[in-house]
């Protein structure tokens, strides 16, 4: 019985994206006939360039909070083995 279920699942996931997508290609054409008069246009989607360069803006703001963290580790390290060391002597 579980298996009945399992495809009924599957196949109501499909007619549901058909559908998605059906009702998206109705929809566009009056949307842009919409849009047109009131000069709302779609924004452009970034090209293939700018979203490269997102992602490395993304991953440099990251590194550079990672290496500030690490060399705050650090620098808390060291001021906890001076500060041990200056007790022992």
């Amino acid at each position: 019985m579980n298996g009945h279920f399992e495809d009924t699942l599957y196949c109501l996931k499909r007619a549901v994206k058909t559908a998605k997508k059906g009702v998206g290609e109705e929809v566009t054409p009056v949307e842009e006939r919409v849009r047109a008069p009131t000069g709302r246009e779609k924004e452009p989607e970034p090209s293939r360039l700018e979203s490269v360069r997102n992602d490395l803006k993304a991953l440099e703001e990251r590194a550079e909070g990672e290496a500030r963290k690490a060399i705050e580790n650090a620098r808390q390290s060291l001021d906890e083995y001076r500060a041990g060391r200056l007790r022992s002597e």
